[in-house]
Formats: C-alpha cells, structure tokens, sequence
C-alpha cells in the first residue's frame, strides 16, 4: 500500500463533516491526566514518501535471515531453494485468489491441481492415496491417530519419544478430551529406539505412530514395527518432517505403513516464520473412506469429456456433524499447488538431487567435527544432533556464528523442554555448499 498522507485542508474537511473544531476533541472522553501533549515525544520530522522508504530499506538490511546467511536450522522447518516460477504460479490470480471448489464447473484448474498434487504425493510416499489437504504435520499427526481410532474401533495411542515434541504436544491435546490411553515411549536417548515401541503395544491399541527420519534424524528399518501392529491388529503411522527424505531414502509405504502423514513444506513452500506450510496425509486405499479433509477424482462428463471433481469430502460442513471425519473447516490449498508446481519442475530426477545433496552436506559436516562436539551416533538423511561438554561451550558457539551470519542450529532445550542445555538440531539441505560447511567448522573450533 502506498504512503498516501493526509494534508491539513484533508483534516480540516473531515473535523467539519462530523462536527468538530479540532483533533483533540475526538479524545474528550479520555480523562486528561492521559493525554501527551503536543510535542511531549519528541519525534522527528515528517519525511516525504522516498525519504521514509529510505529510512526503513536501509533498517530492514540490518535484518539477518536465511536468504542473507548459512542457515543449519531444522526441527520442522527447512530452508530449500524455491524456484522464481513457484511464487509466479500460486500468485496468478486464477490460484490466489479461488477457495473451496464447490463447484467443479467452474474450478477445473484448482481441482487438477489438487489431483495432481495427490498423485505426486502418493508416488513420493509409496502410498495408495492422498488428501488434499491438511493445516501442518502436527495436525495431521493428530488427525492420524483420529482416523485409527475409527479404523480399528480402540481408544489407545502409542506415540514414540522421538516425534517431533510440537507433534506430539498437539497430538496428545486432540486425545485428551477422549477415552482411550496416550502413551509416549521414552527413547532414553537421541534416537528411535524400536523394541521399547513395540513394548508398549498390546491389543487394546489402536496406532502407534513413529517419526521417520525421526525428530534427530535417525532412519532405521521399520519391518519389525510392521510385525508387531499386524500381531496386535493396530496401525502403523507414519510421520516425517521434511518429506524430501524419500528422494533419497526408502519411502513409508514400502515398509506397508497404513498411514503416513507430515510436512510439505520442503516442496517448495519458504520457511515463513512457521507457516502457512502444507500438512499431508495418506493412507492405504481400504481405509480411504476415514481419510479426513477431502479427495480430489478424475472422471468423465455426460459428454465424454474428463473432468475433475471433488470424490470426498467427509468434513463436517458437508454431512451431519456425527458422521464427520474431521472438522477441519479449511485446508491449505495453495500450499498444495505451490508443492505440485514444485514437484512437476523437479521431477524424479530432481527430487534424487536435492536429496542427495543435502544428506551428503550432514556427511561433510559430521565428518570434519573436531573432538569436543559430538554427533549423534546411526545413520541420518540431512539432521542431527551435536552435543557439547556443557551449555556455555554451546552457546559460545552459536554467538559467535551469528556473528559470522551462519545460523548455527536449534538448542534443543527450545523444542524439548526436558533436554539438557548443551545439545544443538542441525539440519543441512540444498542451499549449503562446501565452504558454508568449512565456515561453520571453523568457527566451531574457534569457539572452543
């Protein structure tokens, strides 16, 4: 919006319409001892339009960010290149500007690009089917648990300690208003711990749900998790954070996972200070029916001609509350186009890359460590976590890191509030080179 000041004439006209002598007449009714008088702050001049620009282009340099340093910020929230086409796309007002496609007569190009958001997701996670869409991975996470509950007809929830601490806080509040046990697994370390998962699984459970790469960034076969439901007849869910992972590693659904849900925020869509970011969910096709939010189809008018419709869409708003899946009243619809624009440009090949790569900077990275940080032991995609001899250490380096515009991590005390204050989450992606890693090793070991 332009800086459209209003001149002394303007002023005095509108005094005149509404029958006032002067501007502090419109304050009367505050008693006086609250009054500033006029001059009392002692602000600075006006400036003209260019002026003012000026002044706050020149504060806002002053801003560090991630377009402007080395960024090793991860927890949830990844810093990804995102292609100039993307933000031309979702800006175009045909996408920007549409809502809820209610009617498919008149909402073909949002329902496509639903569908083929769908499409990519489901071949990018190995599952059968997808929504379109959810609000964030947390809510999705919870939303999960929600949809084994109906599957299976149980009330208990088994969540691992190693899930994002926001997805599982979320989680845990949908559940506790409702029957049924929550129970989180403590790893009793910085990984996924499998075995005390499957410990606490009996037949009354209804989910258990596992982050993979996990919270830390640890990836580890989830067969024996697989086993364990089928025994106990409760479902295997699936969260992830950063789902360019599956560029790389093995995707969920080929370990037979019923539900998988996360982030799609790596798909193109910018950090944001947290959000809007993309939720997904997907499931196997026989439990498509509990899927909450809505599911875009592909099929043929009374002429022949293909056409794109919503298939389902068993929210609340649409069929009496009691049969409702879910009473999300909204998704993220332009996150989703945002993702399949991105999906569509990098392709297969590209999704290889950018995974490639970004577990290739964490290689590097962990590789040079010197002796007085430590990194989590097992194998990671492209997050991890340091561990300093104590807290002071730590944060004597991410001070001095700041200081060389590298955002050094997240101490983990932030995200988990039992967590020692001497540990670091680093996440590395694409937008790392080699000398971003050696600056971030030389400052560790200047800092030491």
């Amino acid at each position: 919006m332009r800086y459209l000041p209003h001149t002394d004439s303007d002023r005095q006209s509108m005094l005149q319409a509404i029958g006032a002598d002067k501007m502090a007449d419109l304050f009367a009714d505050i008693p006086r001892e609250f009054h500033i008088e006029q001059g009392s702050l002692n602000l600075p001049d006006g400036l003209s339009e260019t002026g003012i620009l000026r002044k706050f282009t020149k504060a806002a340099e002053q801003n560090r960010h991630a377009g402007n340093t080395r960024c090793f910020l991860g927890g949830g929230t990844y810093h990804h290149f995102v292609p100039a086409v993307v933000d031309y796309v979702i800006s175009r007002g045909e996408f920007l500007t549409a809502y809820t496609p209610y009617q498919p007569e008149i909402a073909q190009g949002t329902l496509q690009a639903l569908f083929e958001y769908q499409t990519m997701i489901a071949r990018l996670t190995a599952m059968d089917v997808s929504n379109a869409s959810m609000y964030e991975a947390a809510t999705a996470t919870a939303e999960a648990a929600l949809m084994a509950r109906r599957v299976t007809r149980k009330t208990r929830t088994v969540i691992a300690g190693s899930v994002n601490p926001r997805y599982r806080a979320v989680t845990e509040n949908y559940l506790s208003r409702l029957e049924g046990d929550y129970v989180e697994v403590d790893m009793g370390h910085f990984g996924t711990d499998l075995s005390k998962v499957i410990a606490a699984i009996d037949n009354t459970t209804a989910s258990v749900i596992v982050q993979y790469p996990d919270f830390y960034g640890t990836v580890y076969d989830l067969a024996p998790l697989r086993e364990a439901c089928d025994q106990h007849k409760c479902l295997m869910v699936v969260t992830f954070s950063d789902i360019s992972a599956f560029g790389l590693i093995t995707p969920p659904g080929d370990f037979g996972t019923d539900i998988a849900v996360g982030s799609g925020q790596a798909l193109g869509i910018p950090m944001a200070f947290g959000g809007p970011h993309l939720g997904i969910l997907t499931c196997k096709q026989k439990y498509l029916r509990q899927m909450p939010g809505r599911v875009c189809g592909l099929t043929d008018d009374v002429d022949g001609k293909r056409g794109f419709v919503l298939t389902l869409s068993t929210r609340e708003q649409h069929i009496r509350r009691e049969k409702a899946t879910s009473n999300i009243c909204t998704n993220q619809g332009l996150m989703c186009t945002a993702a399949a624009t991105y999906m569509t440009l990098m392709g297969d090949k590209g999704l290889e890359t950018v995974a490639k790569h970004s577990a290739a900077a964490l290689e590097l990275l962990v590789s040079q460590l010197p002796s007085h940080v430590q990194a989590a032991s097992g194998a990671h995609y492209n997050e991890t976590l340091l561990s300093f001899e104590n807290q002071q250490k730590r944060d004597a380096f991410v001070q001095k890191a700041r200081e060389n515009d590298i955002f050094a991590g997240i101490p983990l005390e932030k995200m988990d509030k039992h967590a020692e204050k001497r540990h670091l989450l680093v996440a590395t992606t694409e937008m790392l080179e080699k000398e971003d890693i050696n600056d971030y090793i030389t400052t560790l070991e200047a800092s030491a």
